[in-house]
C-alpha cells in the first residue's frame, strides 16, 4: 500500500489527518475520493454526480475494492474482478498498484496502471495514461509518483523512475526519466519546461515563526 501521506483538516477542522491508506477503511478512502473528484471536476455539481455518472470515480472505486482483496490474501478474486472492470469500464489497473489517498482519474479510458506502480496523495491523471516498463520483467519495474503530481492526457511514463512531488506531466508527453519536484515536463521525450523550483535568496528561513516579527532586525529585512 502507498505509504505517503498529506496534512489535511479534518470535519473539525483543527486536527491534521496524516494516515496513510493503510490505516483507513476501505469506505473512507473511497469517500474521499469522490469528495476530490468533486473538487476538481467543473462539470460536477453535486457528490451525487460524482457517484453516478462519473467514470473515472468508478474505476478508483473498482481499483480500491481488487487491491484490498489482492492484500488480504485473495489475488485469484481480485485479478478475475479486474478483469471484468476492464472490459467494462475500460480501464486497467492492476490491483498490487499502491495508491495514495484522494487519487482521481478524469475521463479514465484507456488508463494502464502496472503492476509494481506507485502514486503518493492528492493525485490526478487523465484519460490515456499509462504508467508502463521498459521491459525489465523483475522487482520495481513500473514509475513511482510523488504527492499532488498531475499527469496530462495521453502521457506514458514508463520504467522505474520517480515524478517528484507537486510536478505536472504535460499531455502527450513520454517520461522515461526522473523528474525533479515543482516542474512541469513535456515533449517527446519529455523535458523541464517550467520550474516552480526558488532557489533565489530569501529574507527569512523556511521555518520562520511569525512571532518573531517583533524582532527589530526581522522588521527592518522585511521593510527591504
Amino acid at each position: 500500500m502507498a505509504t505517503a501521506t498529506t496534512g489535511v483538516a479534518s470535519t473539525a477542522g483543527s486536527v491534521e489527518d496524516t494516515r496513510t491508506v493503510d490505516e483507513m477503511s476501505l469506505f473512507e478512502v473511497m469517500r474521499e475520493d469522490a469528495h476530490a473528484a468533486l473538487e476538481r471536476d467543473p462539470a460536477a455539481s453535486s457528490i451525487w454526480d460524482i457517484v453516478f455518472y462519473s467514470t473515472g470515480t468508478h474505476i478508483v472505486w473498482a481499483y480500491r475494492r481488487h487491491h484490498w482483496l489482492y492484500t488480504h490474501g485473495m489475488r485469484s478474486l481480485a485479478l478475475l474482478l479486474a478483469k471484468r472492470t476492464r472490459r467494462k469500464l475500460g480501464a486497467d489497473i492492476f490491483p498490487s498498484a499502491q495508491i495514495g489517498r484522494r487519487f482521481s482519474i478524469d475521463h479514465g479510458i484507456g488508463v494502464v496502471i502496472g503492476a509494481t506502480s506507485i502514486i503518493g496523495d492528492d493525485c490526478l491523471i487523465y484519460q490515456g495514461v499509462t504508467l508502463g516498463m521498459t521491459g525489465k520483467h523483475g522487482g520495481k519495474r513500473h514509475p513511482t509518483l510523488g504527492n499532488n503530481v498531475m499527469v496530462g492526457a495521453g502521457a506514458i511514463v514508463l520504467g522505474n523512475i520517480t515524478i517528484g512531488d507537486n510536478s505536472k506531466v504535460a499531455a502527450g508527453s513520454v517520461v522515461v526519466h526522473d523528474v525533479p519536484h515543482d516542474v512541469t515536463v513535456a515533449g517527446v521525450p519529455a523535458k523541464v519546461v517550467r520550474d516552480r523550483r526558488f532557489t533565489g535568496p530569501r529574507l527569512v528561513e523556511d521555518d520562520f515563526d511569525p512571532s518573531k516579527l517583533d524582532d527589530e532586525n526581522i522588521r527592518w529585512s522585511c521593510a527591504l
